[in-house]
């Protein structure tokens, strides 16, 4: 069983950046293709990026293609995302998962772990 835990969540002006971090407890983290996920309320939930296990392999939702990137340090159980070019838009609740499927899928079902999430804001 995995158990994530999101952080870097915050607020910022439109043009700013975000880092997430996502921490993970169990073992052999480096099995598990992680993903982001955004939800507003009144939405579903969003796929925002996923990333392999190992060879770091990533897929990303169209509407942050080109100014994200999902990375991994499995040394420290902790995949991340950089997001620069934030708009207000880009306001969410922001996810991490973990699956066992070896897909950079985008489908919420895939994934079997969920973090709490954390609110990211942009302001205009």
């Amino acid at each position: 069983q995995v158990q994530l835990v999101e952080s870097g969540g915050g607020l910022t002006q439109a043009g700013g950046s975000l880092r997430l971090s996502c921490a993970a407890s169990g073992r052999f983290f480096s099995l598990y293709y992680m993903g982001w996920f955004r939800q507003v309320p009144g939405k579903e939930r969003e796929f925002v990026a996923a990333i392999s296990g190992t060879n770091s392999d990533t897929r990303y939702g169209e509407s942050v293609k080109g100014r994200s990137t999902a990375s991994r340090s499995n040394s420290k159980n902790t995949a991340y995302l950089q997001m620069n070019g934030l708009q207000p838009e880009d306001t969410a609740v922001y996810y991490c998962a973990a699956t066992l499927r070896r897909s950079l899928s985008a489908s919420l079902n895939d994934y079997l772990y969920w973090g709490q999430g954390t609110q990211f804001t942009v302001s205009s």
